[in-house]
């Protein structure tokens, strides 16, 4: 049987009202999560052993279902975060960042469009009413003004923990990307095996992390693994490991 390739996640959903970036919870469940186990089972084990501090029940069921679409739905992304066990702490938000656009369309879209065209409009912060008034052009009449002014108000807070904005007032800064080179390599190896929207070079992910099309050329000589040359015009780039789980434990670090 032909294994389908993973894919990012298309329908709209509100699962960041309830659960933004999480990256200590991501960690956890990294380092301590069985892919022997089944996802009931193992929620089981992580309420009693307590993987989450005194989270109740309740919550940590919210947690295990982002946990199950952010990563076991990435099974060699999620096998390389095993491996390395614990990651580094300067690379910890912009994974979840990564794997939050990919389990979340409007999260992807606010991230990969709306931040990085504010920038190049010269504007230099966003607030809620921007970001409720941008959901309603997205969806119109999908949600009532106090679900769209939660929602525009968890997409802040969950770009300000990856480091996409500053500040926890309106209004909000814009932050310039500064991911860690290797950060853009991790998305470039991730996306070769995922089916998505764009190009590799041409994607929400990498926008959100600095690179526009038109710049894309300069940040290329930085990324570790990953060589692009242009002919005739047209980029093209090349990777130097097979995979994202060789590149990883080769670039990032961790057991074999």
């Amino acid at each position: 049987m032909v294994r389908s390739r993973p894919a990012e996640v298309t329908a709209v959903h509100t699962r960041l009202m309830r659960c933004t970036l999480a990256v200590d919870d991501c960690a956890t469940y990294w380092q301590k999560a069985d892919l022997a186990v089944s996802p009931s089972e193992r929620a089981k084990v992580a309420f009693e052993r307590r993987w989450f501090g005194t989270k109740s029940e309740a919550r940590l069921r919210t947690i295990m279902t982002d946990m199950l679409e952010r990563f076991d739905a990435f099974p060699e992304a999620f096998e390389l975060l095993r491996r390395l066990g614990a990651v580094p702490v300067r690379l910890r938000p912009w994974i979840c960042h990564i794997h939050t656009q990919l389990a979340d369309p409007i999260y992807r879209r606010f991230t990969g469009e709306l931040l990085p065209t504010r920038r190049e409009q010269g504007y230099d912060a966003v607030d809620r009413t921007i970001v409720a008034r941008w959901l309603e052009e997205l969806e119109p009449g999908r949600w009532g003004a106090a679900s769209r002014t939660k929602f525009a108000s968890n997409l802040l807070t969950t770009a300000a923990e990856a480091g996409l904005v500053a500040g926890r007032r309106d209004p909000r800064k814009l932050a310039l990307p500064a991911p860690p080179d290797v950060m853009l390599g991790y998305a470039l190896y991730l996306l070769r095996g995922v089916s998505f929207e764009g190009s590799l070079t041409d994607n929400p992910y990498v926008r959100s992390l600095g690179p526009t099309p038109e710049t894309f050329r300069a940040f290329a000589p930085r990324i570790p693994g990953v060589h692009y040359a242009e002919l005739g015009g047209v980029g093209e780039l090349g990777f130097d490991s097979a995979d994202l789980l060789s590149w990883g434990l080769a670039t990032i670090g961790g057991p074999s």
